[in-house]
């Protein structure tokens, strides 16, 4: 089966595609970015890249960094249109299945061409606010509705998406919920015990729908005596955020790590430190199911997290196995969520057992790989009979 996979360059897309690597299927990727070189850590699907630009002329980054207008005045002229290209690689290709990652970032620029080769199966992943948050990303109602009419196979990171979808047009079939990432890879040796946990995790966007910043002013309110037992680590941490922490008098480099969203940092070593984090906060205005939650979930940290379209609910029940954010910019609400937390060492640890067994159950990479390299096959037989 050639299957033609269209998404950017990302890491839940390569974990995804990983499972695929020896399932006797012939996977190809185009990148809708174009951006960097051969991702080497899929190299055995065949990529198409190069395809954007009629020629790389010289100093031609050096232009786009300084002269900004003056780039995308040439750029309009030297850039080959997303549409031709993947209508030049489906020709060439014949693909049995086309799998669009994203909507929005995917699925849009290509549309057209999706439209011409309808009997081709199309099959959509959607992934964080895509589908929730349609409209702040930019996609209209009609191109939403026009995408949605176009698929034949929907995955999603969450149920309630796959309603939203069905009430805009989609009346194909339902692959089921998979976490973006196509599954967590958890090593119990990094889970460390509740009594020797003493460290606070945050994730740090604050991109606009991200509210780090709301996180770290909830610590700020809480009492000295108790906070200064812990140590913060905040991971992917935008540049306000980072700004945030160095003006700030509370924070300080003797008990804080902060790694920048720029940066590059092992998805093992950011399990490890879930591993030894008491409690790990996530707060957004928009999102899907998170990685990161599921992550930290089961690597044993008590979950708080903010609850857009009651997504969140789906995986924690408040009080029970986590705290869920009711509204992410209130300050004085995550400060109390907090403070709970860190005051009830009995709910940690229940939480604690039930979320470790409840993320090896539904959402472990190894059992899901099967399932998820079987629903490529059974649409080969599908699409057979």
């Amino acid at each position: 089966m050639k299957i033609l996979t269209v998404a950017i360059p990302n890491h839940h897309f390569f974990k995804w595609i990983e499972h695929l690597e020896h399932s006797g299927h012939e996977v190809f990727w185009f990148d809708i970015t174009d951006g960097g070189g051969v991702a080497t850590r899929i190299q055995w699907v065949k990529q198409f890249k190069g395809w954007k630009l009629k020629y790389d002329y010289p100093f031609r980054t050096r232009i786009k960094r300084t002269f900004p207008k003056l780039y995308k005045s040439i750029a309009k002229l030297n850039e080959n249109s997303v549409s031709s290209q993947f209508s030049k690689v489906v020709q060439r290709i014949h693909p049995d299945v086309i799998h669009c990652f994203e909507m929005q970032l995917s699925g849009l620029p290509i549309l057209e061409v999706l439209q011409q080769y309808k009997n081709i199966p199309l099959i959509y992943s959607s992934w964080g606010s895509d589908i929730y948050d349609y409209k702040r990303l930019g996609v209209t109602d009609h191109q939403f509705s026009t995408f949605s009419a176009r698929v034949d196979y929907l995955i999603t990171d969450c149920k309630r998406d796959y309603k939203l979808a069905a009430s805009k047009g989609f009346s194909g079939v339902f692959l089921g919920v998979f976490p973006g990432n196509g599954g967590i890879c958890i090593n119990s040796d990094d889970i460390e015990p509740i009594g020797v946990r003493k460290t606070i995790m945050i994730k740090g966007y604050d991109d606009g729908v991200g509210k780090a910043i709301q996180v770290l002013q909830a610590i700020e309110l809480l009492p000295e005596a108790t906070i200064k037992q812990f140590d913060f680590i905040i991971y992917s941490a935008d540049n306000i955020v980072i700004k945030y922490i160095e003006n700030s008098n509370f924070f300080n480099v003797e008990n804080t790590k902060v790694l920048s969203r720029y940066s590059f940092v092992k998805n093992e070593l950011l399990l490890a430190y879930m591993g030894q984090s008491l409690i790990h906060i996530g707060n957004s205005i928009s999102d899907g199911m998170p990685n990161a939650l599921l992550e930290a979930m089961g690597m044993g940290a008590f979950p708080i997290q903010s609850n857009p379209g009651n997504v969140t609910e789906e995986v924690i029940e408040d009080g029970k196995n986590g705290f869920l954010i009711q509204n992410p910019l209130d300050v004085k609400e995550i400060a109390e969520l907090i403070m709970e937390s860190l005051s009830n060492s009995s709910l940690l640890k229940k939480a604690m057992n039930y979320n470790t067994a409840f993320i090896a159950e539904n959402y472990n990479r190894e059992t899901l790989q099967p399932k998820i390299a079987s629903l490529y096959q059974n649409l080969i037989s599908t699409n057979e009979n």
